[in-house]
């Protein structure tokens, strides 16, 4: 079994499937986490939001946005907006699982969607909505170094923020909020791994705490 193949059955297991189903009515958003293997070890795909753009701007984020009436479920929202943002066709994606849902700080319960794409993808962004792609590998976000966490008023568990220099274009990038919880995530379930750092979430059971954030949630609608 190659490393992706591994990748792919450990990843699997987290599927969320239809779990989530019986929440309410919430405006509802996805991310595509890209993965992919690059010498040995498995990277993810990101991108630095456009200055232009009214939310967020010039943040690190994953491809994604909010849910469209013609999309069928979250994995369809993350694809549209995947291939909308970097010009990745929807078919070159090979979807893995869907992980917890999480409440990020504008309201919306976003769904994260792993999928692994070709190491030799070429990425066509759209400058209205994303200012620069780059990648990362998981190992990266278990590591100490490069790495702080803080605590915000009216958040439940550390926050956590990363300084990124990505070795091909030179460039510093400040990974921090809900986009570094998920690449937190993603590398802990992927590579069965704890980080050098305090999480809030256990690593052997991660469902359990952003469960309880959302029925926290859900009781003060």
């Amino acid at each position: 079994m190659d490393l992706k193949e591994k990748t792919v059955a450990i990843l699997k297991q987290y599927d969320v499937g239809t779990r989530f189903s019986y929440l309410p009515n919430l405006p509802k958003a996805s991310v595509l986490i890209p993965l992919f293997v690059r010498d040995g070890d498995v990277h993810m795909l990101m991108t630095l939001r456009s200055l232009e753009l009214r939310t967020n701007a010039g943040e690190v984020c994953f491809p994604g946005g909010k849910r469209d009436p013609s999309d069928r479920n979250d994995v369809d929202t993350a694809l549209r907006e995947a291939e909308e943002e970097l010009g990745l066709p929807a078919d070159q994606v090979d979807v893995v699982c869907t992980l917890f849902p999480i409440m990020n700080k504008s309201g919306l319960l976003v769904t994260p969607v792993v999928g692994f794409i070709d190491a030799s993808f070429s990425p066509c962004p759209n400058p209205a909505e994303v200012s620069a792609v780059f990648t990362a590998p998981l190992e990266f976000f278990l590591k100490e170094t490069d790495h702080s966490s803080y605590s915000s008023a009216g958040m439940s568990g550390l926050l956590h923020s990363f300084l990124f220099l990505d070795p091909e274009s030179g460039s510093y990038y400040q990974i921090w909020g809900l986009t570094a919880i998920l690449a937190i995530l993603v590398s802990v379930l992927a590579l069965r791994k704890k980080p050098e750092f305090e999480i809030s979430f256990n690593s052997d059971n991660p469902e359990s705490y952003f469960q309880h954030n959302l029925n926290k949630i859900i009781s003060k609608l």
